[in-house]
């Protein structure tokens, strides 16, 4: 990254939590290998203050970024368009400009399908996934594994309406679904009847780190992949207890820099340095 400057263009993530975030890390090593005369830098919006901050973005000539917890649903009303990917999911994590109009896609479900390929997943229309959570992540890795074959899903999420809508939603693309309950024996199920488990809540987030989903070691199958979005810490309460039970198991790292790389080539125009961007989020974490 050159000095800062009057020309220096400004991207940005929004969200709450944001003290964590290795997005500026990644992104501002991809300006350097560049030479892009660029920054990034993490803005932690109050919850109740979005509206405010897409006006800032807007009057101080924020080039472009990204969005996350807990923000990715609630940003759609406040965008002049959205992707098909972004329309379709219901959610977005990247803004950016487009003759003059503010733009929302999405590149978490691409991100992801990504980091599994690279984790040798089978993408058999056979295979069954245990999605932890209906928020924003959950539609995007929903979707994208929908759209990869996938049809048979469990949901488990505490707002019992956010569950029906992306149940709603997949099943629209062909997929066969089930809701479960977020406690007891209905969680407990859900567990030995899959092969692919994804928490995609934040529970077990920095600086929250003791806590995690509700769930005990043995219910874990051996031979399953069990995928934490969370990047910090890289190995979660939830992993370490699927880790216990032979399970494979993979942290949110990889989809970070995947959605990451996709991301930048959207709002930045410029092909992605993705092997320098992978290696300053290692550096880091």
């Amino acid at each position: 990254m050159s000095s800062v400057n009057g020309k220096t263009k400004v991207f940005a993530v929004l969200g709450n939590p944001i003290e964590h975030s290795l997005s500026p890390v990644m992104y501002n090593a991809a300006f350097s290998e560049l030479g892009m005369n660029s920054i990034y830098v993490a803005l932690k919006v109050e919850k109740d203050k979005l509206k405010d901050a897409i006006r800032g973005l807007k009057a101080l000539g924020i080039q472009g970024g990204n969005v996350t917890i807990p923000f990715k649903e609630k940003i759609i009303s406040h965008l002049d368009e959205l992707t098909t990917e972004a329309r379709l999911i219901g959610a977005v994590n990247t803004f950016y400009w487009e003759e003059g109009r503010l733009w929302g896609d999405n590149t978490d479900g691409a991100g992801f399908l990504v980091a599994l390929r690279r984790a040798n997943f089978d993408f058999a229309p056979s295979k069954s996934v245990l999605l932890l959570g209906a928020g924003g992540a959950a539609r995007a890795v929903g979707v994208a594994l929908a759209l990869a074959g996938i049809k048979n899903f469990t949901i488990v999420n505490r707002n019992r309406e956010k569950a029906e809508g992306l149940a709603n939603l997949l099943e629209k693309l062909g997929s066969i679904v089930s809701l479960r309950s977020w406690q007891g024996q209905g969680l407990k199920d859900a567990f030995s009847e899959n092969k692919l488990v994804v928490n995609t809540t934040p529970l077990g987030m920095f600086p929250q780190e003791e806590e995690g989903p509700p769930v005990e070691e043995k219910w874990f199958a051996k031979g399953q992949l069990v995928v934490d979005l969370i990047y910090k810490p890289q190995e979660t309460l939830f992993l370490q207890k699927a880790k216990a039970h032979g399970c494979q198991t993979l942290n949110g790292l990889s989809t970070l820099w995947a959605q990451g790389v996709l991301a930048f080539e959207r709002w930045s125009g410029q092909k992605a340095p993705a092997d320098i961007m992978a290696q300053e989020l290692k550096r880091w974490v």
